[in-house]
This record gives C-alpha cells, structure tokens and sequence, in this order.
C-alpha cells in the first residue's frame, strides 16, 4: 500500500470520529456541497488545507453528491524552502495541485512596510476569488476548523466589542456567483494534529517571509485565544462546546441589543409593549 493511500484510509478508519464523521457532518447540516458544484480547494501549505483537500478527495470518489474539484495553491512569495515543501507534501498526499503565482508579500510589504498583513489577506482573498471565477467554480474551500471558530468567537467579544463568529458559508459581497465554504467546521484542531503526527507529516506553519520563527515575537491575539481556551479545556471539560453551541442558541429576549443589516434593535424597542 502506498503511503497516500494509508494516509486516505487512517481518515476513515483511525480518525473517523473525530476527522471523518465531522466532516461529513458539517457537509449534511449546513448543505456545503451540492450536486454540480465546481469547488476550488485552496491549499496553502498548513496541516488543515492538507487534510481539507484530502477529505474532499475521498467525497469526491466514493460520495453520493457529484461534483468537480480544483485543488489549488496560490504563491504570493513563498521562499524555496516552503514552496518546495508544499509541492513535496502535494506529491505524498497524491493531490493533483494547480500552483499560480503572485506577488502579493512583496507589493503588500511596499504599500505598507510597518503593517502589511491587512492588505496581504485582502489581496490574497481577491486573488482566489479571481481564480475561482477563472476555473469556472462556483465554491471557493477554505480549511478552517472548529478552533477557528471559537477563537474568533472570542476574539470579537473581548477586542470587538460585539458577538458574532466564523460561518461556515457565506456568499462573496464583490464576486457574484461565488460561494466560501468551509467543510471542516466541526473538526478540532486536536484531531488534525493527532492525524498529521500519526502519519508522520510535516508541513509548513507560518510562510510570510516577515515572520522568524526562531525570534521571541510579541504574542498575537488569535496566539491569546488558543491559550486561554487550551486552558478552559483543562478545567471545564465540554467548555469549547458550549461556546460553539451558545451561538446556535441565542436567546433574543436575554440581549441587550442586536445588528442585522447594518440596522440596530434594542431590548427597550419591544420592552413597553409587554407591559
């Protein structure tokens, strides 16, 4: 059995409760993939992408919903090293990978050398979506995962002053047409490390050329959240559940205020008239 291959079956024998199941889940319940889909993969180098891409691959060939893939990587600058190392783990994983090139670290270093990595992200999200319309997709894959969502759960209430969280669709403002998507919603990080070491892979972590990973740098935020939830972890077991589960039971009678489409309601605009 070649490597690939034992990296395929782990997903559905070892890791199926934690990896398989939840994917497949995340698909069902929010209706991600539908028949006739055109679905860009984007691959950027990190464990989720990876195991993104091969969970996709596996629903692709034997699931009952048909639909075409594109798995593509886009390089905005990588070095040697990570671009090498993104080709090679495309090769071990057999992933039919479509590499384009950009020059997005260096353009977006220029324009605002002190703090580029706003506009990194912005172009790079409107790269893919340029791609995306390109290949004829009408779904763009991303790899984020159930960690993601918490952290950025949390993220919003202690340094954006509001609730709200990382869906697991939504529809493109600027690309009509287009659809982000992202099937790993409910898989936690624990279990993609726990696949990732099981098979003995390696891949890239951070690939912006301003980051040193061997230099003491200041800690980010989202580096914060994962901290603080790692701890939670460890003294409430079920923690990071009940915070995924809290935003899919919002009490609207409980809140003080809530936004939809930019319009404001407060709890005083219908408290008189329970009188």
């Amino acid at each position: 059995m070649e490597k690939y291959q034992e990296i395929e079956r782990s997903i559905i024998k070892k890791f199926r409760k934690g990896i398989w199941r939840e994917f497949t889940k995340a698909i069902k319940d929010y209706e991600l993939i539908k028949e006739n889909d055109n679905i860009m993969v984007c691959i950027s180098g990190g464990k989720d992408s990876f195991l993104l891409a091969k969970c996709i691959q596996e629903l692709e060939r034997h699931g009952k919903i048909k639909f075409k893939v594109h798995y593509v990587t886009m390089n905005p600058g990588y070095n040697k090293e990570n671009y090498d190392k993104i080709i090679a783990n495309a090769k071990i994983l057999n992933i039919p990978l479509e590499v384009f090139e950009s020059d997005i670290f260096a353009v977006a270093n220029k324009m605002n050398p002190t703090n580029p990595c706003y506009l990194c992200a912005r172009m790079r999200r409107g790269h893919l979506y340029n791609k995306a319309q390109e290949l004829g997709c009408n779904k763009i894959a991303l790899g984020h995962h159930f960690d993601d969502v918490i952290e950025t759960t949390l993220l919003s209430m202690f340094y954006g002053a509001e609730i709200k969280t990382m869906l697991p669709k939504l529809h493109s403002d600027n690309f009509p047409g287009l659809e982000l998507i992202r099937p790993m919603y409910l898989i936690k990080e624990s279990d993609i490390i726990a696949w990732k070491n099981s098979n003995n892979l390696s891949f890239i972590n951070c690939a912006c050329p301003l980051t040193n990973n061997e230099i003491d740098k200041e800690m980010g935020k989202r580096e914060e959240m994962k901290i603080l939830i790692k701890k939670l972890r460890s003294e409430h077991k079920g923690i990071d559940n009940n915070i995924f589960t809290a935003l899919n039971n919002i009490n609207m009678n409980c809140v003080l205020g809530y936004k939809k489409d930019g319009k404001y309601t407060s709890f005083l605009d219908e408290y008189e008239k329970k009188k």
